[in-house]
Parts: structure tokens; sequence; C-alpha cells
């Protein structure tokens, strides 16, 4: 049903220049069932009013569709600036900012790094530490997330 949803919902979120970060349907601590979307735009930085318009898009498409026999909750929110990385364009989003990430096998005996993105590669991400500039193959980065 996630595969519909977003087949569904993504020409809308192209037409306004925002990209799926995650989808989330499950209910919380009280049963009441949620469908989250977490959007952003390319380059971070979506507004709450873009969420907003989106959401009676979205829920109208949805609506439409019938897709969800129970009742739901719609949320559309942005990732928010601790969203994890974990693809080139996330890296590609964060250049120029700090960054944690941790890593699979170690370089220079450490699994976890700190730095600024200086660049980012088709294979690997350059992190500039306090050691120095570091090549970080993404084929090894477990998980990522940009400091606040």
């Amino acid at each position: 049903m996630l595969s519909k949803i977003e087949e569904l919902i993504l020409p809308v979120l192209k037409e306004q220049d925002v990209e799926l970060v995650e989808i989330i349907f499950r209910p919380d601590s009280r049963g009441k069932l949620y469908l989250r979307l977490l959007v952003d735009k390319p380059n971070g930085g979506i507004s709450l009013g873009e969420c907003a318009r989106l959401n009676e898009e979205i829920s109208q498409i949805l609506d439409t569709n019938d897709l969800i026999q129970s009742q739901y909750i719609l949320e559309i929110s942005s990732p928010g600036l601790d969203r994890p990385l974990s693809n080139y364009k996330d890296f590609k989003r964060c250049k120029g900012r700090d960054v944690k990430i941790i890593l699979s096998k170690p370089i220079d005996d450490s699994t976890e790094l700190t730095g600024n993105i200086e660049e980012v590669k088709d294979d690997s991400v350059l992190i500039q530490t306090k050691q120095g500039t570091i090549n970080v193959p993404f084929g090894i980065i477990v998980k990522g997330k940009q400091l606040i």
C-alpha cells in the first residue's frame, strides 16, 4: 500500500519541487492511525505553509483514490535539521555544513567522524576534520546527521 501511496503523491511533490524523505504509516500509542509524510526541498528549508498546502492536495488525492479503508490522520512535515544523511543527495544538500558520521569500518582507527562536508563525489564524501581532510566512501557510512 505504501508504494501505491508513493506512486499517487510523487507527481504532486515533483510539481512543487519537493522530495519525499520518508513515509510512515502506523498507529500511535493510543491506537490512532497516522500517515506521516516527511518532505523537504532539494536544498532543504520547506516552509510550514508549503506543508499545509501539500497536506490539502495530497489529502484530496488519497480520499479520491480511497486506498486507506480505516480512519487515519495525515501529517505532512519537514524532517527537521536532524534529518539523517543516508545517500548522495542528502550529503550534497549539506555541503559546507558540520556533520557526524558513523562508519562500518574504521578510518584512521575511528568509526566516528565529525567535521565539515568539503566535497561530495559520486562514491564518497570529503570531510574536513581536525586531523585534516578525509575521503569517506559511501559504502562504509552506516549513518550520518547534520550537527546543529
